[in-house]
């Protein structure tokens, strides 16, 4: 899990904060700290179904789901165990 946190703050820090992960911590929600819009969860969707060979539902497109990196590593745990 530790692994899949650490590609997913990468892809954040690189995509959306321009390479400074300052206050960027594990359970920092994306949505209330701007730092992805709507057209940013689609982007790093992408990047979960390429990195990890799975298939995001339209259902899953919640922030339960992708609005930290604690909420995507359980996501991801759910859908690939």
């Amino acid at each position: 899990m530790e692994d899949r946190k650490e590609k997913v703050r990468e892809f954040i820090v690189e995509n959306f904060l321009f390479g400074s992960a300052d206050g960027l911590k594990d359970d920092t929600s994306f949505l209330d700290e701007g730092i992805i819009d709507s057209t940013g969860v689609l982007e790093l969707v992408t990047f979960l179904e390429e990195t990890y060979e799975i298939q995001v539902e339209d259902e899953e497109l919640i922030p339960e789901n992708l609005d930290s990196i604690d909420n995507i590593a359980q996501f991801l745990e759910q859908k690939i165990g």
